[in-house]
């Protein structure tokens, strides 16, 4: 069981990278140095006191840079891969008992994958709202994406089925609804 807990740690802050790249990072790193994570071996760095101040200085960076309309479109295209990579590589931090090609395979496809797809569904809802709003809804997107990323790091270090039942409802719920809009922004565009 506690394997199976690790894996929706891993996932459930993976997904949180989708939102924004640092804030899983900072919490993990809060969580090890309070003794509420157990980090990987060869992933102790993430829990020591010069990572957490590398992570607060760039979760701060990150977070300001977000709420400048059209710099966080800009951001959006850099955000995108590091995501990817920064979900892979929580997820490999968390995992303990797996041999290491399973270790990264799960890392790269569920970890990746989750952060993958959040980023993207929060990419097509700020492109949309550039575009419906000339960039000054913006902001708006930025703080969801900051207390979605806060909340979801902290309920998957203490409730990680919880977080990996929230990631679906999420996946589920705001990609829909971008689909939607997105479709009906087509049949509304003249050929």
């Amino acid at each position: 069981m506690e394997t199976v807990l690790s894996i929706c740690i891993g996932i459930g802050l993976s997904a949180a990278c989708g939102f924004r790249l640092f804030v899983p990072l900072l919490i993990m790193s809060i969580a090890s140095l309070s003794g509420h994570l157990t980090l990987a071996h060869g992933f102790a760095w993430i829990g020591s006191y010069p990572a957490l101040v590398a992570f607060a200085v760039a979760t701060c960076l990150e977070v300001a840079a977000y709420y400048v309309p059209w710099i966080d479109n800009l951001l959006d295209s850099v955000a995108t891969p590091a995501a990817i990579i920064a979900g892979s590589l929580v997820t490999a931090s968390i995992i303990t008992d797996f041999s290491p090609f399973l270790k990264w395979s799960l890392a790269i496809i569920a970890g990746g994958g989750a952060a993958g797809m959040v980023q993207g569904t929060t990419v097509m809802a700020r492109g949309m709202s550039s575009v419906g709003t000339g960039g000054f809804g913006n902001p708006l997107i930025a703080t969801a994406e900051l207390v979605g990323s806060t909340l979801l790091s902290i309920v998957a270090i203490l409730a990680p089925l919880l977080a990996l039942g929230l990631l679906l409802v999420f996946v589920f719920f705001f990609g829909k609804k971008i689909f939607q809009k997105r479709a009906k922004l087509r049949t509304q565009t003249p050929a």
